[in-house]
């Protein structure tokens, strides 16, 4: 119900502006939406199937194509949205909340650059996501249409 609900919200929001992009804060919403409860730590065998900046403070990252994991930041990241690339530190292959970093690399000073202490751990929904975001791009063209015939 809960997700349902903000999921609502998110369409609505974007019909109202539905030229525009999402904000970082409504990405981050529609993620939170689909991610379960905290959990200590995940696998990590050195290698990323890819991830996505939130904002400044948190980003998704795949470990594999169907598994993927909400990283909520202690503070801001600084370059995080920007960054071409980003790695994480774990122990014995995991990553653990409060525990292991987030390293940006990439484009300015790396030697200014402060580690990104991960605050929490949330496992993510994949195929849920996909099909909501499949859903709102799909909102946002019949909006577009609507928009364009009337």
């Amino acid at each position: 119900m809960k997700r349902t609900l903000l999921l609502l919200a998110l369409t609505l929001s974007l019909g109202a502006c539905s030229t525009t992009r999402m904000t970082d804060a409504e990405t981050l919403a529609l993620y939170k939406g689909h991610a379960g409860e905290p959990v200590k730590s995940f696998q990590y065998l050195g290698h990323l199937n890819g991830w996505t900046p939130l904002g400044d403070t948190a980003l998704a990252v795949w470990t594999k194509p169907t598994q993927a994991y909400l990283l909520e930041l202690y503070g801001p990241c600084n370059d995080l949205e920007f960054a071409p690339a980003i790695s994480l530190s774990s122990i014995a292959n995991s990553v653990s909340a409060r525990f292991d970093n987030v390293y940006v690399h990439g484009g300015g000073a790396p030697s200014m650059r402060l580690p990104c202490r991960i605050e929490t751990i949330r496992p993510l929904d994949v195929k849920a996501l996909r099909q909501a975001q499949k859903d709102l791009r799909e909102a946002q063209l019949v909006e577009r249409e609507a928009a364009a015939g009337g």
